[in-house]
């Protein structure tokens, strides 16, 4: 086995705690869950010991990364990618034209539309550099097997002469395991969910551990995740600004040695399931059994593959309230594509149902809170709430001239208000116990008992996502009751919405 390999294999579970002092302000937060830190990351990148072609191909005798031009045509087990991604830009295209027909849609200034230059997937000026390491043991749920995942997080780079480097909207997510059922520790012995973590939360140095036996690369790489910002469209007579942000799957299939085109998880494909009676009505029965039901409650829910889609787009800015949300509304109201999925009335039957088996609902007491769980679940309207654009980890861009003084945030305010109940997870592993995988919603994190995002824009600080009703606006929805501002803020209206506003300073 390479050294480069053996690298690999046993820094992913130990990566997590590198943080240095000069990071970023919100370094405590991902402390023991992910590596933000731009002086590290530079120096993995540069090393080439987690580049996805030293990944991929670990046989390799080199010592860079490699150039987009050489990357897709050189690894066999990235062929279907490119592909793929094409045939959804023409999807994508085809779908524009339809809906608006006045509209020019390409590449390069002139249109009313720009689209995204896939030319920087095939070009020697490019490469994906390392944009972040995160711990998502907090999805082991998923798998217990595998004690969830982790990610390694790139984003694509186009390097100018001079060098100068820009880098470009799209990211390349590498989900791995967080450990093999088969590794072992120096000593022989399983290497366990609760050493895995404890390895995160010590903030242990990984170059001292690199010694550790694993099993194969194949055996922990899961999936590959692309995030591209499909397109810009300027405000126009047809409508305001837009920017569209393409969501893809590839899934790691070991016979054959390949990433394969995937469904999303929980990515609801609405629009076959609202053209399809039968299915339409096997997604509700399915959606609203209780065990289900309060899955779909705690976010712990995964939808069978037959009603998910392989594709998603999620258009930024998107609005407070799950009633403006896309895609997922659509199956509150139909569109005129004949009776809804879901109405008011199987919503309050489901509830009153899980309340009658004496199931209690932690975060869906009302119908405005199932539309907006029925949205965020799904990959698409996660990425439209609290998201930076259409990412939620873009990462520092240490490309930059002084990237440890940088001012840009790693990742956005969802991700960095989910922290605490991910390490809370952590801690559970660590201590032999069984975690509790539940979570809020993307707009409001859970507090687990903590204080940690008191007075934050994360919880209830200045920025925060507020109940509108909790303000006076109307009857409060008991969902939503405990989504107040901290002191000396108030909710306001921040957009159109009846039910969500935005924690501000009180002006009178």
């Amino acid at each position: 086995m390479s050294r480069a390999l053996r690298i690999l294999l046993t820094a992913i579970p130990l990566l997590g705690g590198v943080m240095s002092l000069s990071a970023a302000e919100n370094a405590p937060l991902v402390r023991g869950t992910a590596i933000t830190d731009p002086d590290l990351l530079r120096k993995l990148d540069r090393s080439d010991a987690l580049s996805i072609s030293r990944l991929l191909q670990p046989e390799r005798n080199a010592n860079a990364p490699l150039t987009n031009d050489v990357l897709f045509a050189s690894l066999p087990q990235l062929e279907d990618i490119l592909p793929a991604i094409d045939a959804e830009f023409d999807r994508y295209v085809a779908r524009h034209k339809r809906a608006w027909p006045s509209e020019t849609i390409g590449v390069g200034e002139g249109f009313d539309v720009q689209l995204f230059d896939r030319a920087g997937l095939n070009s020697a000026n490019t490469r994906f550099v390392l944009a972040g390491i995160v711990n998502r043991m907090d999805r082991a749920y998923v798998s217990e097997e595998s004690c969830g995942e982790i990610r390694l997080i790139y984003r694509l780079a186009r390097f100018d002469t001079g060098n100068t480097a820009t880098r470009l909207p799209m990211t390349f997510n590498l989900v791995m395991k967080a450990r093999d059922a088969r590794q072992t520790d120096a000593s022989g012995k399983p290497v366990t969910c609760a050493e895995v973590a404890r390895r995160w939360l010590d903030n242990g140095d990984w170059q001292a551990l690199i010694g550790s036996r694993s099993a194969p690369y194949d055996a922990m790489i899961d999936r590959i995740e692309t995030n591209i910002q499909i397109s810009i469209a300027p405000k126009s007579a047809l409508h305001d600004f837009r920017s569209d942000y393409l969501l893809k799957v590839f899934k790691y299939d070991a016979a054959t040695k390949t990433f394969v085109e995937s469904t999303l998880e929980n990515q609801i494909d609405r629009d076959r399931i609202l053209a399809d009676e039968a299915l339409r009505r096997d997604f509700k029965a399915w959606l609203l059994t209780p065990a289900n039901f309060r899955a779909f409650d705690r976010g712990t829910v995964l939808i069978p593959e037959k009603y998910l889609a392989k594709a998603a787009v999620a258009p930024t800015p998107a609005g407070l309230d799950a009633s403006t949300l896309q895609p997922e509304f659509g199956m509150m109201q139909g569109e005129g594509k004949g009776e809804p999925v879901f109405t008011d009335e199987d919503v309050v039957g489901a509830l009153n149902h899980a309340a009658a088996r004496g199931i209690t609902m932690e975060n869906i007491r009302s119908v405005a809170a199932f539309q907006r769980r029925l949205n965020d679940v799904t990959c698409a309207g996660c990425h439209q709430t609290r998201g930076i654009g259409g990412f939620h980890f873009p990462g520092v861009d240490w490309l930059t001239e002084n990237a440890s003084n940088s001012t840009i945030v790693p990742a956005s305010p969802h991700f960095f208000g989910d922290q605490p109940r991910r390490r809370d997870i952590l801690t559970a592993f660590a201590a032999g116990k069984r975690p509790d995988f539940s979570r809020g919603f993307a707009s409001r994190p859970q507090t687990r008992g903590s204080r940690e995002l008191a007075g934050t824009e994360y919880q209830d600080g200045w920025g925060a996502h507020c109940s509108l009703q909790n303000a006076g606006s109307g009857t409060a929805d008991k969902s939503f009751t405990s989504w107040t501002c901290a002191k000396g803020l108030t909710c306001q209206a921040a957009a159109a919405s009846s039910r969500i506003g935005m924690c501000f300073i009180k002006t009178r």
